[in-house]
């Protein structure tokens, strides 16, 4: 699963090292149109529904904030 959240984060920002990265949202490593591509990208791959209590950025800042995420709303 993280290698396929990094693939999806690679088709908007191929010259950033996504497994390392924190800050992908604060640090703006993706931007806003980027964003609003990228979480239905997640939806899709993933067939879940990003629900907007999830809408944070820590949810979003980190490979593996993001993979928690999704384990998290999979569980739910």
């Amino acid at each position: 699963m993280r290698q396929r959240v990094i693939d999806i984060l690679n088709q908007f920002r191929g010259d950033v090292d996504f497994d390392k990265a924190e800050g992908i949202i604060t640090k703006k490593l993706i931007n806003s149109i980027d964003i609003s591509e990228f979480i239905p990208a997640l939806e899709d791959e993933f067939d879940i529904e990003i629900g907007m209590e999830y809408m944070e950025n820590e949810n979003f800042d980190t490979v593996d904030a993001i993979v928690s995420m999704i384990e998290e709303i999979q569980e739910g």
